[in-house]
């Protein structure tokens, strides 16, 4: 055995005892309230006929896009979907990447330059940590949704500012204040960067985002768009103005240096924004459905601790790895899938089972779940 299988077994090891050990799970036809597919979207039949019916209207369609766009890979038909997506979130340009990893790892990585001063709120995703991490700017972390932590960085920042959140917080559920961290950023001639993944289909007319729900979009500086959750695809698009999408084209490294989307994943994407208009209906059900449960674990759960009830994300504190472990064992054996969020991922002490609201979710579903829920965490 090589050195490197030696050390390779040694950290598994490690993370065995510390009880951190992740695995992949098969899906095992439990009640979904695990996954980001909020509107149901990834299931529908009617979107998937709709993707069936663009591809069939391709007479010549690639099966692969053979190469980056800057090579081989670039096509009218992207084009055409940028425009698209430029259009419905109100901005000036939208440049198409093959997730949200590379989009906000493109993004931060790039963006701030040397002595630049990047400031992260210490609650985003990882992809931004990693981004800011590659980034050769000052980078500081503020205290999670903490104006007056982020003026106090803002007062000391150092050439272009760049400030990156998210609208909608993947753990906690939670939205970022965002007219008082677009009115500190204009105070202080900062840019800002907002990651709407789990915005995106979910708030504003037609799912447009949190951003524009707010009549934000034209004082934000790039806006991160993510079709793999609520929008039931896959890929993600970085939208703000003309210049930043040449900007991304030419510095970028998870853009210039990927292949592109296939010409399938393109008319999907396509397929479900052409589909989003008609969607207010899933969207409000969604809204129907998270009143309820805040209803339900107000009256018959009054005891616990939840993170936020502001999206469909839902995070009910279990404190203690082995005992959110527990919990989260429980309920899925009666039927429920729903993950344990353990430490290190959050910090001590916070665990959580995240329990995500779908519009596939009916009320009895709810009920069943705030039923066991009072017996496994009570």
């Amino acid at each position: 055995m090589i050195r490197a299988d030696t050390a390779v077994l040694e950290l598994l090891e490690k993370r065995r005892e510390a009880g951190l050990l992740r695995r992949l799970k098969k899906p095992e036809n439990l009640l979904d309230f695990c996954s980001n597919d909020y509107l149901g979207l990834a299931r529908s039949v009617a979107l998937r006929d709709a993707i069936a019916q663009a591809v069939a209207s391709h007479s010549v369609l690639l099966n692969g896009a053979t190469g980056s766009r800057l090579l081989a890979g670039n096509s009218a038909l992207a084009e055409e979907l940028e425009t698209e997506i430029a259009a419905f979130h109100d901005a000036e340009a939208a440049l198409i990447f093959n997730s949200g990893y590379d989009a906000n790892i493109g993004l931060l990585a790039s963006l701030p330059q040397r002595g630049d001063t990047l400031l992260t709120d210490e609650l985003i995703h990882a992809s931004m940590i990693d981004g800011a991490r590659l980034s050769v700017a000052n980078r500081f972390k503020f205290r999670h949704n903490d104006l007056e932590d982020l003026e106090n960085r803002l007062k000391r920042a150092t050439g272009t500012v760049y400030v990156a959140i998210e609208s909608v917080y993947s753990m906690d559920g939670d939205l970022a204040p965002l007219t008082e961290i677009v009115d500190l950023c204009e105070r202080y001639e900062a840019a800002l960067i907002v990651d709407e993944a789990h915005a995106t289909g979910v708030f504003g007319v037609r799912g447009t985002g949190l951003v524009q729900a707010l009549g934000l979009q034209n004082r934000v500086f790039a806006r991160v768009h993510t079709f793999g959750k609520a929008l039931g695809v896959h890929g993600a698009a970085v939208v703000g103005s003309a210049a930043l999408r040449d900007f991304l084209i030419n510095f970028a490294r998870s853009f210039v240096y990927s292949t592109a989307l296939p010409p399938h994943s393109l008319l999907a994407i396509q397929s479900v924004y052409r589909f989003l208009p008609q969607n207010q209906p899933l969207i409000d059900r969604l809204k129907v459905l998270r009143t309820y449960f805040q209803q339900q674990i107000r009256e018959r759960l009054p005891h616990t601790e939840w993170t936020s009830v502001e999206s469909p994300i839902l995070g009910l504190i279990v404190p203690g790895n082995d005992a959110c472990r527990a919990v989260a064992t429980q309920l899925q054996q009666a039927g429920f899938d729903i993950r344990p969020i353990v430490s290190p991922t959050v910090p001590v002490g916070r665990e959580r089972l995240r329990i995500c609201l779908h519009t596939f979710n009916s009320e009895s579903e709810i009920d069943s779940l705030v039923q066991t829920l009072k017996h496994s965490s009570g």
